[in-house]
């Protein structure tokens, strides 16, 4: 019995499974394949390249983003809930993240949400460009606070290629950072206050996110018009 034909949706949803588990560098189209028990030749009937897979991989995890209505919680609450499933969708595809730095992405989930952005700050008070900066303000502020989950997930990968233990290796670098850092008074204290086996790599306080893009919102409602 012949095997049914893939379609763009299947290749779509595997890959986005497999960016979660090996990250960009463990995507490719015979990996995929092996996946879809199909030949990889046949992923190129829907897609042409790995750059065209992301920019849907991309797309597809975008759409996880909602779009409050923002007539009815409001501008900054609609605001605060598309910054907070934004961060989620970083946090759960650290991919993403790094493929922003090395990609261009376009689709109509993308779309779809920065029209949406757009219209939350329209909303606010704000106009033309003002607007734009706005919504670029926040974008900027949440993929740079998710860096960190990204790049630990990116470096965890390279330490089990490796055949190495990331908990023991971040451990060890913890250790030796609360080290250097117990040379500085504002950091000693804040070592001394803590206990390193309660932190992880790279981890601030945990309302780290939450107090920023609260101070950031404050920031653009000062500056609306009146």
């Amino acid at each position: 019995m012949p095997r049914p034909a893939l379609t763009r949706d299947q290749i779509v949803s595997t890959a986005v499974e497999l960016l979660d588990e090996d990250g960009l560098e463990g995507l490719n189209m015979r990996a995929l394949g092996q996946r879809l028990n199909s030949a990889a030749t046949a992923v190129y009937w829907h897609v042409k390249n790995k750059d065209g897979l992301v920019a849907l991989a991309g797309d597809r995890v975008w759409d996880e983003i909602r779009l409050p209505d923002v007539d009815a919680v409001g501008w900054r609450a609609a605001a605060t809930a598309m910054a907070t499933d934004l961060h989620g969708v970083f946090t759960r595809h650290p991919w993403l993240v790094q493929a922003l730095a090395a990609h261009l992405f376009h689709g109509e989930a993308k779309a779809r949400h920065d029209d949406h952005s757009l219209a939350v700050y329209e909303a606010a008070g704000f106009t033309g460009a003002e607007a734009d900066r706005a919504a670029a303000a926040v974008f900027t502020y949440v993929l740079g606070n998710a860096s960190g989950a990204s790049a630990t997930a990116a470096l965890s990968r390279r330490i089990r290629r490796e055949g190495g233990d990331p908990e023991e290796v971040f451990a060890a670098t913890l250790k030796e950072a609360a080290e250097v850092a117990s040379r500085f008074p504002r950091l000693r204290s804040r070592v001394d206050a803590m206990s390193t086996a309660a932190v992880t790599y790279a981890e601030g306080p945990e309302d780290t996110f939450a107090f920023g893009l609260d101070a950031l919102l404050d920031g653009l409602t000062a500056r609306l018009p009146g």
